[in-house]
């Protein structure tokens, strides 16, 4: 198989974790990542993640608001250059979070790194959601 053809498998098992995440587990993130201190993330909720730890944690944070949910790539791009490749596309779903709805539609670029023969994600990276912001601020607002 060709390495952007395992890329984009590997961005399918990333979606599909994503997408198990939006529906109240985040489990398989753990099969998608690499566990380094050199992975980052920048979510649509704002802030900056550095470690596998602190990005683990903040997936593990959203699936424990969130019951249902799903999230998609679309308009896929993908560039490999030896063991590191980035995708570029836009990111689409919704998420119930504390039973709101948050529709998701933003761009994004993930970038894998190739260890072992795997391609596993080293960052992820989205536009800033105005309504994930402001649901977040309203439900810390709660307590």
């Amino acid at each position: 198989m060709a390495a952007d053809d395992q890329v984009r498998a590997a961005s399918t098992l990333f979606y599909k974790a994503l997408t198990e995440m939006a529906q109240g587990t985040a489990g398989s993130m753990v099969d998608v990542w690499f566990h380094g201190d050199a992975v980052t993330a920048m979510h649509p909720i704002g802030g900056r993640q550095v470690g596998w730890e602190a990005v683990r944690d903040s997936f593990d944070q959203v699936a424990a608001l969130s019951t249902r949910g799903t999230v998609e790539l679309v308009d896929q791009v993908v560039h490999v250059s030896g063991d590191l490749a980035y995708e570029v596309g836009v990111e689409r779903g919704s998420l119930e979070l504390a039973g709101e709805t948050v529709q998701i539609d933003q761009r994004v670029t993930n970038v894998y790194r190739r260890e072992a023969g795997t391609w596993k994600v080293v960052h992820h990276h989205s536009d800033l959601s105005e309504s994930f912001v402001a649901l977040l601020a309203r439900l810390q607002g709660r307590h």
